[in-house]
């Protein structure tokens, strides 16, 4: 398997523009948050500890980062069955959405090598970004840690 190499986006340049399925097999494009701050945040697989402590993190937060006029979207390439399964078994109240090709998470940097129990594989990196109202990158984290990045991500958001 050879690497596909991912250009990590940067604040300011346009963020792709991306059509995916949520967890009911519905349509949904970053064009339909055109004038919203959208965190658009990917994540590897749906109800593993990491990914579910990140879920429900989000979760907790949604009413005052909505408050603070951000919405959520979380991304992985986990089939829409399953993102319905996780999204009813912990009751996340923000978009789920199926990118199984990982074309959008190519697309967005979070698709590459990473250190996985001390082998590198290629897969989907944990990764955050930031859409502001007009379709721009204000905020790329790669690489983040499940664990407490809801909280820091507030923190370099203010909210």
């Amino acid at each position: 398997m050879s690497p596909q190499l991912t250009i990590k986006l940067q604040p300011g340049t346009q963020a792709p523009e991306f059509t995916l399925q949520d967890a009911e097999g519905k349509e949904t494009s970053l064009a339909n948050y055109r004038g919203k701050n959208v965190i658009v945040y990917f994540y590897p697989e749906a109800a593993t500890p990491g990914c579910t402590t990140e879920a429900c993190d989000f979760r907790d937060s949604l009413s005052s980062l909505q408050g603070s006029g951000y919405e959520v979207l979380g991304i992985s390439p986990d089939a829409p069955e399953k993102l319905a399964n996780f999204t009813g078994d912990f009751n996340l109240t923000f978009p789920l959405l199926s990118d199984e090709d990982h074309a959008v998470a190519l697309a967005y940097g979070a698709w590459g090598e990473k250190l996985v129990d001390g082998e590198i594989v290629e897969g989907l990196v944990r990764s955050t970004v930031v859409v502001d109202p007009d379709g721009n990158v204000s905020l790329a984290q790669y690489q983040v840690k499940a664990q407490g990045h809801v909280a820091a991500l507030r923190e370099s958001l203010g909210v």
